[in-house]
């Protein structure tokens, strides 16, 4: 079932989301734990399926000293991953090497530098056939950053 992202987007106007790089971000000012609680349901809210979840900050903080890393990178960071059956169906008949992009990603990390926001976003396709996942994506990243 969809839902109404109005506020939503509203919200994350109002949380300044920013392009950068072929990378679209929202910056929240919410607890880590919130905010992925809130990346989670924004999701399934739209009728999909997480497939993985990558827990990056906590193998970067594992392997940190085997790989002679000396800072913290993150208090915490994680890659959900997903797809749409029909989105999919439909950017790949426009373009079979489409399926170079499935599944589809939305990330949350932390700074480890102090006071850093929660960050939200996803990874923009330079693709003109991949603008419906585009849109699907900021949809979920603006529910995430005003729920």
């Amino acid at each position: 079932m969809k839902t109404t992202l109005t506020g939503a987007i509203v919200a994350a106007m109002l949380a300044m989301p920013a392009w950068s790089d072929g990378f679209y971000t929202v910056d929240v000012d919410a607890d880590f734990e919130d905010v992925v609680f809130n990346v989670e349901m924004a999701i399934t809210n739209q009728g999909l399926v997480i497939d993985d979840v990558s827990y990056v900050g906590r193998m970067l903080e594992r392997t940190k000293e085997d790989v002679g890393g000396e800072k913290d990178l993150f208090v915490d960071a994680r890659i959900f991953s997903f797809c749409s059956a029909p989105l999919s169906r439909e950017v790949m008949e426009a373009k079979l090497r489409n399926i170079q992009f499935c599944p589809y990603n939305v990330y949350v990390y932390q700074s480890a530098e102090e006071g850093a926001p929660v960050v939200v976003g996803y990874r923009e396709f330079n693709e003109p056939t991949m603008r419906s996942i585009n849109y699907l994506l900021q949809q979920i990243v603006a529910e995430a950053a005003g729920g």
